[in-house]
């Protein structure tokens, strides 16, 4: 509470602390930011209320009509659940595979679990584990099968095709489910049963659920993942409403088994790209989760989100310090939207949704209407007056601390007075991550990836699109800092 009574106090006093002067001498600037930031608080405004809707009303009559749906049927489906394994520490591995395992002895209809592997110490642990939980399900052995897929070490989007061709030489029914597993994220043990329903509208072809984090590192680290996870929470929720999500989260997601199976499905999965004008060919490393959502959006199919099934996902901070693992992390996630976004937006959007269309197009436009605000501030700072910082730092921790309370109260708790810091972080330091990756498209790279080494040669090509791509990045820059400044009247 303390540090909440500080933390208003240092707000109010630096708003009071401007001379009266000096707001009309940098009103032009003023205006420009309000314009922007009402925009962009008009949106959020949107999406929250979107999410109180869908929460409160629209997603329990969806649950209920769903059970309904399914009772009528009288059919128990099958649960496949696929899993990638890859230097995960034992620990770690030990506790997701309990938990799918669970989640697999209680499964009513039954189901087999496919792992892949590349260490043969991965598939004696998983071994001991299913006999371990066997224990407490007497009579359930012969529900549960499993499955290992043992290959070499060439990448996560291998080793889904390879399990998604295992899981269709099984045969599984129509309304089977597959479910997409990280190696380093723990499922509800009910996750079969309650979600499974959902299957009986043809139209759904995937879902996915909320997140909690068990994360490993410092105390900053932990408060980011879990303010990512609440925004998350709310804007699944809004774009749910619409019946399109935009993204199938890779830490657990839940497929129709008859579309994931599907020959042209896995073709995409173990090898999707983009062909770029200036970059050329760009095979997708990463960003699996963003091939198979664009894949079912291109067909028309709806993608929900389930708030009440809750994977735990276990993070450890990759690198040592905070702001260092923040940026990793953050060139990996927005690396993946960014290569996708243009060819979802290429999509009509009277098959994808007009909401849902909007959405993808504001990522995009949200990079540069964010970095607008600061640049306008500092322009004004350096050309104007140095005052307007305190209004703006004043602005910047009203408006944190109120969105952040608003998000958390979606969450039924109480807001670490890191949060508002660790937005506005995430707000900029996103954007310029994002700015930077928008034209290094071809630029990706694995968190548990290893070093290629520093005395590489580059070749002449590659070379020439990295010199073009810090031009671009530095025209786009150059444009957004001339027209913020004519806007403002600062010079």
């Amino acid at each position: 509470m303390l540090a909440h009574v500080i933390y208003l106090l240092s707000m109010t006093i630096l708003a009071l602390s401007v001379p009266h002067p000096t707001v009309s001498a940098v009103s032009g600037t003023l205006i420009t930011v309000g314009l922007i930031g009402a925009w962009r608080y008009a949106w959020a405004g949107i999406n929250l209320a979107r999410a109180a809707y869908f929460l409160n009303f629209a997603y329990p009559r969806r649950r209920r009509q769903a059970a309904e749906a399914y009772k009528a049927r009288g059919l128990k489906d099958h649960a496949y659940f696929l899993v990638t394994t890859y230097k995960i520490a034992p620990e770690i591995s030990t506790r997701v595979y309990r938990s799918i395992f669970e989640a697999a002895f209680r499964a009513t209809g039954g189901a087999t679990i496919v792992a892949s592997i590349v260490d043969e110490a991965d598939a004696r642990l998983i071994r001991r584990v299913m006999a371990s939980v066997a224990l407490h399900h007497p009579g359930r052995e012969a529900t549960v099968g499993l499955k290992i897929d043992k290959i070499e070490g060439t990448g996560k989007r291998d080793a889904l095709a390879t399990a998604l061709r295992s899981i269709a030489r099984l045969n599984p029914g129509r309304n089977d489910i597959v479910i997409f597993v990280d190696g380093d994220s723990c499922v509800p043990h009910d996750v079969v049963d309650r979600s499974i329903p959902f299957f009986t509208d043809p139209s759904i072809g995937a879902v996915t659920t909320d997140e909690l984090s068990d994360t490993q590192g410092g105390r900053l680290f932990r408060d980011w993942f879990d303010l990512r996870f609440s925004q998350r929470h709310v804007m699944m929720s809004s774009m749910s409403l619409g019946g399109r999500v935009l993204t199938l989260t890779g830490r657990m997601s839940i497929f129709r088994a008859s579309l994931a199976t599907d020959p042209g499905f896995v073709d995409l999965v173990r090898n999707d790209f983009i062909d770029h004008w200036r970059l050329g060919r760009v095979h997708f490393l990463t960003g699996d989760d963003k091939s198979t959502w664009f894949w079912l959006l291109q067909r028309g199919y709806k993608m929900l989100y389930l708030p009440d099934l809750c994977t735990l996902s276990i993070e450890t901070q990759p690198k040592d310090g905070f702001f260092e693992s923040a940026t990793t992390l953050m060139t990996r996630w927005f690396g993946n939207m960014l290569r996708t976004n243009a060819r979802a937006l290429a999509l009509p959007a009277s098959r994808i949704g007009y909401f849902t269309w909007w959405s993808i197009l504001d990522q995009a436009l949200s990079i540069w209407t964010t970095l607008a605000g600061p640049a306008s501030i500092l322009l004004a700072a350096f050309f104007v007056s140095p005052w307007i910082l305190p209004i703006y730092i004043a602005w910047v921790m009203f408006t944190r601390y109120l969105f952040c309370t608003v998000i958390m109260a979606f969450r039924g708790e109480s807001l670490p007075i890191t949060y508002p810091f660790l937005l506005y972080f995430s707000q900029v330091g996103g954007a310029i991550v994002k700015s930077f990756i928008l034209f290094r498209l071809d630029r990706q790279r694995w968190t548990r990836q290893s070093g290629s080494g520093s005395n590489r040669t580059i070749p002449l090509g590659q070379r020439w699109r990295a010199m073009s791509s810090t031009y671009m990045h530095c025209l786009a820059l150059g444009w957004l800092i001339l027209g913020v400044a004519y806007v403002g009247n600062i010079i």
